[in-house]
């Protein structure tokens, strides 16, 4: 293998390499405001069974005590009717006065009961307030927790982008004349796919086979792409540089 072809190996495949970790870095970049958006809508949903079970609480306590009022009230009735029954001047009297307790009697016994069964509601939605506030609490810790990571990692990332570009023009300049404008046009369609090494005699790539010919034109520095998906081909490092060239004679 020449030297030229073997500078035009080593920097198609620095070249893929490079690629690869701009393409994994911005990635990454990305990854960040789009995992911060899905931990805001986590909140909101949270916060929103949050308020929802507060609600519940809220509005069941508000009958209870509603249902208090009444059963107080009707207690209160019932004595006033005890006492006139004490004071009534006839039999027919204190007869209707003593139906209309057990009425009420009847009627008291049934909000007893829809006030007990509230009860154990209000202490059923009293776990369920404490369980929705511990995980909201949970979530606001750890959305806040990855916050602080993420500010810190992206200028990092930032950072790693930039040096990385820097690097890539430097080696696109190294590259020699006949593979530039190839490159420039499978890097613009396929971004970091533009390019891949050839294994064995199979495209690194699609896997797909490459003809021996092919192998041989990359050996001696043409730009080959591969037939089947395109991309413009590299021998991969430990590839044997002699075995198609022998076979092919």
């Amino acid at each position: 293998m020449s030297s030229e072809t073997k500078t035009a190996a080593d920097t198609l495949r620095t070249l893929h390499q490079i690629h690869e970790q701009l393409r994994d870095l911005h990635e990454r970049a990305a990854r960040g405001p789009r995992l911060a958006k899905a931990r805001e809508a986590n909140l909101a949903r949270l916060e929103a069974q949050c308020t929802e079970v507060r609600n519940k609480a809220k509005d069941l306590r508000i009958k209870t005590d509603e249902k208090q009022l009444q059963l107080k009230t009707s207690e209160a009735a019932i004595e006033r009717r005890r006492q006139q029954q004490r004071e009534a001047k006839d039999n027919r009297e204190y007869q209707a006065l003593g139906d209309q307790i057990r009425a009420d009697q009847m009627a008291m016994s049934v909000l007893e009961d829809e006030i007990l069964e509230n009860m154990d509601k209000l202490d059923q939605l009293a776990a369920r307030v404490k369980q929705a506030e511990h995980d909201l609490a949970k979530a606001q810790a750890e959305a806040a927790a990855a916050d602080r990571q993420w500010q810190e990692e992206a200028p990092l990332i930032q950072g790693d982008i930039q040096r990385l570009e820097a690097e890539l023009q430097q080696t696109e300049a190294e590259l020699p004349e006949e593979f530039r404008d190839l490159y420039r046009r499978l890097v613009k369609a396929k971004g970091k796919d533009a390019l891949c090494p050839i294994r064995g005699e199979f495209c690194g790539g699609c896997h797909q086979h490459v003809p021996l010919n092919l192998i041989a034109g990359v050996m001696l520095g043409k730009p080959v792409c591969c037939k089947a998906c395109g991309r413009l081909l590299y021998l991969a490092e430990d590839q044997p540089a002699s075995k198609p060239a022998e076979e092919n004679r």
